[in-house]
């Protein structure tokens, strides 16, 4: 599905350069789950940023589907954004004064279609992810796993083919964290392919296979049994 060939990022300012990615090459594989670890500031983030196609690679190639994604505009990315991709975050990034199914609709606002099929769609996202009780509550009427699980729901509301997880349990407690990463490998087990950053060693090893980063450099990728 994804083939990051020696994707390098660098950040210029008037006095300093920073480069937060060295050469990174990286191929993910449709139904994967991919943990990313490493210390803060190790390029997980950029390369998360990259993989989603809000930040674009300084060199190297991101093939999507075999697609370069660095020969399109910004619209072009805007429009495989809204189709391809569903975006996980760590604090869960809720419009508090929507509903929660309307901060669920939210991730249909580019999809086409007649407003009954997206309720239609909406409900369904709700019950996988068991948050169909809290369908007219407001974020702050929620536990900070409740709107956790909003949040995934929003993200695969649009049946995306890759979800980015980036930290999804590093605002939540340890039960509601086992909770989201439930969810998360039953959505994998489904079919959909998951790219998710952690700090967390446990959650990591939950996944089919972890990254391990450090100073902007893919330094292992090792599958695992599970």
């Amino acid at each position: 599905m994804i083939e990051l060939q020696s994707i390098s990022r660098l950040y210029r300012s008037d006095e300093i350069e920073t480069t937060a990615l060295h050469g990174v090459s990286l191929s993910i594989r449709r139904g994967e789950f991919a943990a990313v670890m490493g210390p803060s500031g190790c390029g997980k983030s950029t390369l998360l940023n990259i993989l989603g196609a809000v930040d674009r690679p300084t060199s190297g190639q991101y093939l999507f589907e075999g697609e370069d994604l660095a020969k399109r505009g910004e619209g072009a990315l805007a429009q495989h954004r809204a189709r391809h991709l569903g975006f996980i975050f760590q604090s869960f990034n809720l419009v508090d004064d929507l509903t929660i199914a309307e901060n669920i609709e939210l991730g249909l606002i580019y999809r086409k279609g007649r407003s009954g099929s997206r309720r239609t769609l909406v409900e369904a996202a709700m019950d996988r992810v068991g948050i169909g009780h809290r369908a007219r509550h407001f974020p702050h009427q929620l536990s900070g796993g409740q709107q956790q699980r909003a949040a995934i729901a929003r993200a695969i509301v649009g049946d995306p083919d890759l979800i980015l997880a980036d930290e999804p349990t590093g605002n939540l407690d340890t039960e509601n964290g086992a909770q989201v990463m439930d969810i998360l490998k039953g959505l994998n087990a489904a079919g959909a392919t998951i790219v998710m950053v952690t700090h967390s060693p446990s959650h990591a090893d939950q996944a089919s296979r972890r990254i391990d980063m450090l100073d902007g450099r893919l330094v292992a990728s090792v599958a695992q049994a599970l």
